[in-house]
């Protein structure tokens, strides 16, 4: 196949054909409908889901349907209640749905290619379900993908279905390893128009840092990070502290080629001074995500069950249900509530699930909510006795380190307080953490720690850091006030889209329905060097339409307000851009409501 075979969102004028080759397949073919006077089939969630279609050149020949979440409502709603399928009230469930290519295309790659955009799609939404009615006499097909079956069948006319699922982790690994060479056959000849990558990461974590790849990751165009506006990364605005700066400078020739001390002993003595905790219950690591995976690889199986809050740092997802494999559930945060916990609800979910660990992160990325100190203890003093809670504090200094959950963790064994040292205090690249624990936790993790895990420099500048408080406090403050000016003026750009601060660094747009999806404003403001953060791969919550930005800079961030302006009107109905050959992805992410 050459560059011809494309795949994009269904446009208002595929929607014409799509009614009548329904028409010509499930009515005239096989007999699943009443054929219809106008030759053609209409469906009730028209104007709701989504469809994606295969063309070759101008001739379209294939298309399948999707059905999202924040819909409320499925295909399959009108041949099996919740209760005989309980799949349908789960969160993150999409429906793919009526699979449908022209007769004189059956039997190619194009059903395939369409299953496996349908794929891309529901990912890169945050999708972590997938259920779909499968013909029986293609059931093989669909096995051979991953999907299986759910011991229901569904007859419609002289159709019978299988109901099948798949979880969508499980589906992507098959996708790269079953049809790895396929895929990369087809990756090079497919004009793949749709507002995704045609891959997934190398390791299935949305992590962001494009803004890093667009300087160079092999360092050799540096220069570029005076060009690039990197608002996809939550690192601080501000240099670090004077101190900590002078601490990386004064002899770095000497700090790069000395093994620091063994153990962090310096550090952990400095961090035992500055938040008054007892030497023996910290643990230092390079990174929370250091910390994260080398303690939950400790206590965690994958007959363990965790609770995230979703939306969350992807990171806990990736690391429980990836890597380790754990049953994991979400606790659902809403909108509606402004994204904050419902302590009640969560108390509740917590007491009836004997979860083994329950990870709140706090202040939350990226929702940007705040939880109090009071909510959090009585939280956990409710919980069962069994239940381990983790509190990701990287972000608290925006709020007041007195909220820290420090010293309960430092006494309960069931509290773990993980704080990096990146985001507060401007060092993210040297990358600095640590934890706090009570004493025998602490040191079950020391002893799981290699020798020299965090690095001279790392070392060096986290203590002069933890010796300038009111350096730091000073610029948590300004920090505010960058972030409500931020705020300001992109409310100004656009009265459509909803902007919502939070108390940290960064803050999220909402799209309306009837604008672009987030992934093509992150692509067309990257056109202007600035990078945002898609939010849609995190949570089905986001709906495809909201991204995060980092607060940057006055200077940058006047930066971040023109090149949002500008995607805005670039991506506009009826704009020469808008009506490009990537624009169909509007309508696939829009939801027309």
């Amino acid at each position: 196949m050459s560059r011809d075979l494309h795949i994009r969102a269904a446009t208002p004028e595929d929607l014409v054909w799509i009614h009548e080759l329904r028409h010509r397949v499930y009515a005239q073919e096989l007999g699943q409908h009443t054929p219809q006077p106008d030759r053609r089939l209409y469906d009730a969630l028209d104007g709701d889901n989504v469809y994606l279609v295969a063309a070759r050149g101008p001739v379209r020949i294939g298309f399948v349907s999707l059905t999202p979440p924040w819909l409320g409502r499925y295909g399959l709603d009108k041949y099996l209640t919740r209760d005989e399928l309980p799949l349908l009230s789960e969160g993150g469930l999409f429906e793919v749905r009526i699979l449908t290519v022209e007769p004189r295309w059956r039997g190619t790659a194009v059903a395939p290619l369409l299953m496996y955009a349908a794929l891309r799609w529901i990912s890169s939404r945050g999708g972590r379900t997938v259920v779909a009615m499968g013909r029986t006499e293609l059931l093989g097909m669909y096995l051979a993908v991953g999907l299986r079956p759910v011991g229901r069948t569904v007859r419609s006319g002289a159709v019978t279905f299988e109901v099948l699922t798949g979880e969508v982790a499980g589906l992507t690994q098959v996708a790269a390893t079953r049809y790895r060479t396929v895929l990369e056959r087809f990756g090079s000849v497919v004009d793949w128009q749709l507002d995704m990558e045609w891959a997934p990461g190398p390791d299935g974590c949305e992590h962001g840092g494009a803004s890093f790849t667009a300087i160079g990751t092999d360092f050799r165009t540096l220069h570029r990070r005076h060009e690039v506006v990197a608002a996809d990364v939550l690192d601080a605005w501000f240099p670090p502290a004077p101190g900590a700066g002078a601490a990386l400078t004064e002899d770095p020739a000497w700090s790069a080629r000395t093994s620091p001390p063994t153990g962090a002993e310096g550090l952990l003595s400095e961090l035992a001074k500055a938040r008054a905790l007892p030497v023996e219950t910290l643990v230092a690591g390079a990174g929370s995500s250091d910390l994260i995976f080398r303690a939950f690889d400790r206590w965690l199986t994958p007959e363990s069950r965790v609770l995230l809050l979703d939306p969350g740092y992807g990171e806990y997802a990736h690391v429980t249900e990836r890597v380790i494999g754990c049953r994991v559930d979400r606790f659902r945060l809403h909108r509606r509530d402004g994204w904050r916990i419902d302590v009640a609800r969560m108390a509740s979910v917590v007491g009836a699930g004997r979860y083994d660990l329950v990870v709140v992160v706090n202040p939350n990325n990226p929702t940007g909510r705040h939880a109090s100190a009071a909510e959090l203890r009585t939280l956990i003093a409710a919980a069962p006795a069994g239940t381990r809670w983790w509190i990701d504090e990287a972000y608290l200094g925006y709020v007041d380190l007195a909220e820290s959950l420090a010293p309960l963790a430092a006494v309960d064994p069931r509290v773990v307080v993980c704080t990096s040292l990146s985001k507060m205090y401007a060092l993210s690249g040297v990358r600095a953490a640590f934890l706090v624990a009570e004493p025998a936790t602490a040191a079950l993790l020391r002893r799981w720690t290699p020798p020299w895990a965090v690095s001279l420099p790392a070392q060096l500048a986290a203590v002069a850091a933890l010796r300038d408080p009111a350096y730091y406090r000073s610029c948590w403050l300004r920090t505010h006030t960058l972030r409500r000016q931020l705020a300001a003026d992109l409310a100004r750009v656009a009265d459509t889209g909803v902007v919502e601060e939070g108390v940290a660094n960064f803050l999220n747009i909402t799209l309306p329905y009837d604008g672009p999806s987030a992934a093509r404003l992150v692509r067309e403001c990257r056109r202007h060097d600035v990078y945002l953060r898609d939010l849609s791969p995190l949570s089905p919550q986001y709906e495809g339409r909201t991204v995060r930005v980092a607060v940057r800079d006055a200077a940058e961030n006047a930066r971040i307000v023109a090149a949002y302006g500008a995607a805005l009107e670039t991506l506009r109905p009826g704009s020469l851009s808008g009506q490009s050959a990537g624009s169909p992805a509007d309508v696939a992410a829009g939801h027309a409501r």
